[in-house]
């Protein structure tokens, strides 16, 4: 057994104390916000689909224009943080996302969600970065780094497990802007405490700003982005291609401004590593994976099942709670496995979960046991990813190290409502058969969505026909579920090719 030959006094100093593990709690409330948040909303979309009578292409931009402003500003706030401080940064984040929160919980219209779900991406890039960045400041000690990076991405997985169930009750009780007034009552107590145990931490040799970056960043994610959104809604015909070309020549003019300045926004030869880049796309695939299981079966538990909100969030409890348990399980797993080995084998779960989808979503037991395989998937290689992602920078570039982790998870999160979401779509206007005798302007909303068949035979006289619509459009949604599902598997699959050809080969021993 190896020991250091640092005295104990200067071994101490390396290991965070209870303030520390303090802090730790004190940022998890942003993650446990954001996480709800994606969860309750996707939970919540039924009834803004009812309330507000969005189209489908709105339907798609209230879950989508939020992760799509935070993936074109991440990068950039993860950077003002290491420059003007990572503790400032995030308290700025938390009172502006509160306030917006709190606007967008009475927006009239779709229109005006949308405009507040996008400001609330712009504040929300202040949080993320933050949180994990300062984890990287906080616990120098990789043992305990590990530890509370497992803890910071369960988190995510607790706040979903909290958000259909407090969304859930909400929803039955009161109207559907409640779900955005949460984000009140938890950043409040962070404003509070953050000053008094979070540490402030920066770079101390930031370099010359650099506001062209900031440009070139912005055009390089937005075009791209929205892209995959475009593609995904209006097929390869559409503007999408032009959107990705934009964005692909400003992301190599981003790349070579970045090599040529002396002190980089994003320093690019951290991509070079293999580790970490492979550790990217782990992070955005299983996103994608996660994110997109979770948009369908909403929709098919509440709008097909006839689950309440607050039904169909306990039964995706134990997929969540399972999820908790192996982001934390896989932290000993991983001080004596390589993660070449762990990745893999922890995704064949979420792979195995995919086909029991595609094979039959009849089986709501079986829908619940599926679910509890992907979170054992997903949680165990978010928490190895993001620690190798961190690890692999240096603790002065922690938070561009943690934007771009970031920026992996909120990309992976519009390609599983875009894609994965719009793939669904696609199936589901294709296979829907509508009964006869429906008028015309009842069967162009039944077109639209799942939740549009569902308000237009709530409006029918004739039981037998609205009936008859909704068969029909659970029919074609289940039918488009089962193509959705086969999609995902093949994208878990190629996050484990990656996870066992890029992540090392070395067991993860601890590093001071």
């Amino acid at each position: 057994m190896l020991t250091s030959s640092l005295p104990t006094s200067e071994i101490a100093v390396t290991r965070a104390g209870w303030r520390g593990w303090f802090a730790l709690a004190v940022l998890m409330l942003p993650v446990l916000l954001v996480s709800v948040d994606n969860t309750v909303l996707s939970f919540a979309l039924p009834e803004i689909a009812l309330s507000l009578q969005p189209s489908s292409i709105e339907q798609l931009w209230i879950i989508d224009v939020y992760p799509l402003v935070l993936a074109g500003l991440l990068v950039t706030m993860g950077t003002l943080g290491d420059r003007f401080g990572r503790r400032r940064l995030l308290l700025i984040g938390a009172t502006g996302f509160a306030a917006v929160s709190a606007l967008s919980a009475f927006a009239p219209t779709a229109a005006l969600l949308i405009a507040g779900r996008a400001l609330m991406g712009v504040f929300g890039a202040m949080l993320m970065p933050s949180t994990l960045s300062l984890l990287r400041s906080i616990f120098r000690d990789r043992d305990q780094r590990r530890f509370a990076i497992a803890i910071w991405a369960s988190g995510f997985s607790a706040g979903a497990a909290l958000g259909p169930i407090v969304g859930g009750f909400l929803l039955e009780h009161f109207s559907w802007g409640s779900v955005f007034l949460m984000a009140v009552p938890v950043l409040v107590p962070l404003l509070i405490l953050a000053p008094f145990f979070v540490p402030e931490s920066r770079d101390p040799h930031p370099g010359r700003f650099d506001p062209v970056s900031v440009l070139l960043s912005l055009a390089t994610m937005v075009p791209i982005v929205y892209g995959i959104k475009k593609l995904a809604v209006d097929g390869p015909l559409s503007l999408a291609p032009v959107l990705f070309v934009v964005g692909i020549v400003f992301g190599w003019l981003f790349v070579r401004r970045q090599r040529s300045l002396p002190t980089p926004m994003l320093d690019m030869t951290l991509f070079r590593r293999g580790t970490f880049s492979g550790a990217i796309l782990v992070n955005l695939l299983s996103v994608v994976g996660l994110v997109g299981f979770l948009y369908f079966v909403a929709q098919h538990l509440q709008l097909v099942v006839g689950l309440s909100p607050m039904v169909a969030g306990f039964a995706l409890l134990p997929g969540l709670v399972l999820m908790i348990v192996a982001g934390l399980a896989v932290v000993p797993v991983a001080k004596r496995f390589a993660p070449r080995v762990v990745v893999p084998v922890a995704l064949t779960f979420s792979v195995v979960a995919y086909a029991m989808v595609a094979v039959s979503t009849a089986d709501l037991v079986q829908l619940i046991v599926a679910f509890g395989l992907l979170g054992i998937g997903i949680g165990a290689a978010e928490t190895v990813s993001n620690e190798l992602i961190l690890s692999s920078a240096p603790s002065a570039k922690a938070g561009a190290a943690s934007a771009v982790s970031e920026t992996a998870y909120e990309v992976g999160a519009v390609l599983g409502t875009a894609v994965l979401g719009g793939i669904l779509a696609a199936f589901y206007r294709a296979e829907l058969v509508l009964p006869d005798g429906l008028p015309e302007a009842a069967a162009q909303g039944a077109r639209e969505t799942l939740a549009g068949a569902v308000a237009v035979s709530q409006t029918l006289d004739d039981p037998a026909l609205a009936e008859a619509l909704r068969l029909a459009a659970a029919h074609a949604f289940d039918s488009g579920v089962v193509i959705t599902a086969l999609i995902g598997a093949g994208l878990i699959v190629m996050a484990a090719v990656i996870a066992a050809t890029t992540l090392g080969g070395s067991r993860g021993t601890s590093t001071k």
